[in-house]
């Protein structure tokens, strides 16, 4: 059985995209980066933490069971750029992302029974066009941006302020299926069934 280690119902959407059954089990970790950690190192450290806190939160693992997790981040001009904490914060991410690119990286982790943490990530480039000041206002003012890295989903009402992905969808949602599924199957479990 795989446990997601995740609240994120994106990701549970991922998953079942591509027949993958699996149980949620979410977790919690302090999400905060380490001084002068670099995004990479970020995004796999956390992934790598939340598998590790689900099997520490239950305790055993069965020969058949695997906790996956991942995290996302967005980097711009070097900064991270996370969730926005209020409507003003939502404004200012989104003016900055306005008629530019951006990276998004998320990252998988996969813990076996015996702890082992196998991971990996993925890159992805997001291309906004030029967004005016009443399109940004009413998009803050919807649900949708409040916990999304980036102050955006790809998946919904945002999907008309990008231009141009280079790299993953799946990823930009915040679960590379590519490298998740290369993850399942060197653990021998099949995808697609």
């Amino acid at each position: 059985m795989i446990l997601l280690a995740s609240r994120s119902p994106r990701r549970a959407e991922l998953l079942r995209q591509i027949g993958v059954e699996f149980t949620t089990f979410p977790v919690d970790i302090d999400e905060s980066p380490r001084p002068g950690e670099e995004a990479e190192t970020l995004v796999l450290r956390l992934a790598r933490e939340k598998a590790r806190a689900g099997l520490q939160r239950c305790g055993r693992l069965g020969d058949e069971d695997r906790i996956l997790s991942a995290d996302t981040l967005i980097r711009l001009d070097g900064e991270i750029i996370g969730k926005p904490v209020h409507v003003a914060d939502c404004r200012r991410i989104l003016q900055r992302l306005s008629a530019r690119s951006h990276e998004v990286l998320s990252a998988v982790a996969l813990c076996d029974p015996s702890g082992r943490v196998s991971s990996a990530l993925s890159r992805s480039r997001i291309f906004f066009r030029r967004l005016d000041g009443n399109e940004i206002e009413r998009y803050c003012a919807s649900e949708e941006p409040r916990d999304k890295a980036g102050a955006y989903a790809i998946q919904g009402r945002a999907a008309i302020f990008i231009e141009r992905l280079e790299g993953s969808y799946s990823g930009v949602m915040g679960l590379p299926l590519f490298e998740t599924a290369a993850l399942l199957r060197d653990q021998g479990i099949e995808v697609l069934t």
